[in-house]
């Protein structure tokens, strides 16, 4: 029996491959003779990095940056070469003709400017800035990589990439020709031209999203994405007005169409993506397709006789949306056996042949819960295959 083990990160409590351990000491436990084949997902954010660099054995390097509140935080990026990125992976990240030993960093987002490095009282839009994440790009360009991947799930940021495009060579001035540093929304009133371009030659960028949020208005980056990094509903209308006056300098400074506001995913982790669109030319690709391609996820899910999934909430939306309910309904369509654990599971009719199983026991407060999600993943596992 061949078990394929893709789970997603238990958000505040289990990393995916952390999850996808917890699931194979179970069944090693229940069902010793079972082939298991591990396959952490990501989505963009924790976790991306090292998940698609290992899958390419390439080397994973940390580096001191700037954290989302000025503080240093350890940035995580990989160097792959690009022959051991699967063929229909390299596909959909369009890249110019290359040597096959040429190098692609891929850059997680979360571990520069993520919102996880922040506790709550500090979450506020108004000072956080993506600047640690142009100087992973900045490092990545220097360590010789041919091509960026950018995963830009679970910011802690709003501020349009401006952080970010000042970590690579951006001016940002006021009235007076002085520096205005660090761009952060707090200080954009302040902000009357712009200078330079990125002084680093960046080679493409492409930034792994599956948010399609314009930049503005009531879908926007701010009001979809700012509540949870602290944004307080009084302050939205001031925000939007601030980042529609910078995003129209940037448009104009880098001769960009304004529309380019309205393109589905430039709201994406608080507007970088359209800030690295506008400046570099970046591109946009769907997220959880190419890390998908990147983990051959089709093949090996073609191979497994039972697929196990989860993640820390599934309910109803996510069978129709990505990670673990794609997998379960890509596996139950192929007719495997699927199973999901989640912290809690919801949906109402679940469809033949697949199994839900809440990990949390009835009554645990999630704070206590929290800590204890691999050990209950593992102890609910270990009764489903008992």
């Amino acid at each position: 029996m061949r078990v394929l083990l893709a789970f997603d990160k238990f958000k505040d409590a289990l990393g995916a491959p952390d999850a996808c351990a917890a699931a194979a000491r179970a069944l090693a436990a229940k069902r010793p003779g079972w082939t298991l084949d591990p396959c952490p997902l990501a989505d963009g954010g924790e976790g991306f990095g090292p998940i698609l660099t290992g899958a390419a054995h390439g080397e994973i390097v940390r580096a001191t940056v700037t954290g989302p509140r000025g503080r240093p935080a350890e940035g995580i990026l990989g160097l792959v070469r690009l022959e051991r990125i699967p063929n229909p992976a390299r596909a959909l990240l369009r890249l110019p003709a290359l040597p096959a030993d040429a190098r692609v960093a891929v850059i997680e987002m979360a571990s520069a400017s993520g919102l996880a490095l922040l506790a709550t009282a500090e979450r506020d839009v108004w000072q956080t800035s993506t600047a640690g994440t142009g100087e992973l790009i900045r490092i990545a360009v220097a360590r010789g990589a041919a091509a960026i991947v950018l995963g830009i799930g679970g910011s802690a940021t709003n501020d349009l990439g401006l952080g970010a495009l000042g970590a690579l060579g951006l001016e940002f001035l006021d009235s007076g020709g002085n520096s205005v540093s660090p761009p952060v929304p707090a200080r954009w009133r302040e902000i009357t031209r712009l200078a330079g371009r990125p002084a680093t030659s960046l080679p493409p960028v492409r930034i792994a999203c599956d948010v399609t949020n314009p930049l503005l208005g009531p879908r926007g980056a701010a009001a979809t994405y700012g509540p949870q990094k602290g944004l307080r509903p009084g302050d939205l209308a001031r925000l939007d007005h601030e980042g529609a006056r910078l995003a129209l300098m940037l448009c104009t400074h880098f001769s960009r169409p304004d529309a380019l506001m309205e393109a589905a995913g430039t709201g994406a982790a608080g507007g970088i993506s359209f800030g690295l669109m506008a400046a570099t030319g970046a591109e946009l690709l769907p997220g959880f397709d190419l890390v998908s391609a990147w983990l051959d996820l089709e093949a090996r899910l073609a191979r497994a006789d039972v697929v196990l999934t989860g993640e820390g909430r599934f309910d109803d939306s996510s069978l129709q949306g990505k990670g673990p309910g794609a997998v379960a309904a890509r596996a139950l369509a192929l007719g495997k056996q699927v199973h999901v654990f989640a912290g809690r599971t919801t949906v109402v009719q679940p469809p033949p042949g697949l199994s839900l199983h809440s990990i949390t026991p009835d009554g645990t407060p999630l704070e206590q819960a929290l800590p204890r999600a691999a050990e209950f993943l593992e102890q609910k596992v270990r009764v489903a295959f008992g």
